[in-house]
């Protein structure tokens, strides 16, 4: 038995659905995680094609299930959620629970891509440049942060939705298959190591005053380091810094032991 479904979404249905989706960590609990957040997402859709009660608690059960992904990426996984809703009221033989196979499948995948690009890149990106400016006391140093790290967040979400709608799971399968995802998670690893890179050199200043004095000819340690290799010092210290987080160390112990080390050798004369 078929129904007269609209093969596009309605710019109603897609405006509730991508405004609702900006509320998916509003109810996140540690054991179904965004469950709730997608769920609620989803409810227009589900309101909208099932009509009796008992085909509304299936499908709200359905979307509350444990779901986890990177939020900028959530979109991605509702439009498609949504065609195969469409699909399941539009035909007796859609096997209801392929659409959590499907979200769970997606969720992975998804969650690593958007963390590589906006927690590994357009953070780091939006945080280098912003803190530069609001050292300097500018206070376009927060905007562009806010810009750098959210417009490109709200295109994604804008565009993903009706690209992962109308495209459904070939758009995901035809990027995998092409390597498209593997290829734009190592294009943001390799943006973000070169950003840290700049950072550390412009943002983390660590000097030492020493002169030695060679029978009269002074010779300044920090020209020296400078001549092997410019922020030699800040670079060491970074790398210290992730050696002993890696060695599990707490960062309030870390910081503490910066300020320590800071004062230390102020007062002693190497810093």
């Amino acid at each position: 038995m078929e129904k007269n479904l609209p093969k596009q979404m309605d710019k109603k249905l897609f405006k509730s659905t991508f405004l609702r989706s900006l509320a998916l960590g509003a109810c996140f609990n540690f054991e179904r995680m965004q469950a709730i957040g997608f769920c609620y997402a989803m409810i227009p859709t589900l309101r909208k094609y099932y009509k009796t009660e008992e085909e509304m608690k299936e499908a709200l059960t359905r979307h509350v299930g444990f779901f986890n992904t990177s939020p900028q990426f959530i979109t991605f996984v509702l439009g498609i959620a949504i065609a195969m809703e469409e699909q399941n009221a539009s035909s007796e033989d859609f096997e209801a629970s392929t659409v959590n196979a499907i979200k769970a499948a997606l969720m992975g995948p998804l969650a690593g891509i958007g963390d590589a690009f906006f927690w590994g890149t357009f953070r780091i990106i939006g945080a280098g440049i912003g803190t530069g400016l609001a050292i300097e006391g500018n206070v376009l140093g927060v905007l562009i942060y806010i810009l750098i790290y959210n417009v490109p967040h709200y295109l994604l979400r804008y565009h993903g939705l009706k690209i992962s709608y109308s495209g459904g799971t070939s758009f995901i399968q035809k990027a995998y298959q092409e390597g498209l995802f593997e290829k734009l998670t190592a294009a943001a690893k390799t943006m973000g190591v070169f950003v840290v890179g700049a950072m550390v050199a412009s943002m983390v200043r660590v000097v030492t005053p020493i002169v030695f004095d060679f029978n009269g000819a002074e010779v300044v340690l920090q020209d020296m380091f400078d001549s092997v290799l410019p922020a030699i010092l800040p670079l060491g210290i970074t790398f210290l810094i992730y050696w002993l987080v890696k060695k599990g160390l707490k960062m309030t112990t870390i910081m503490l032991g910066i300020i320590v080390f800071s004062i230390l050798g102020v007062v002693i004369g190497i810093l």
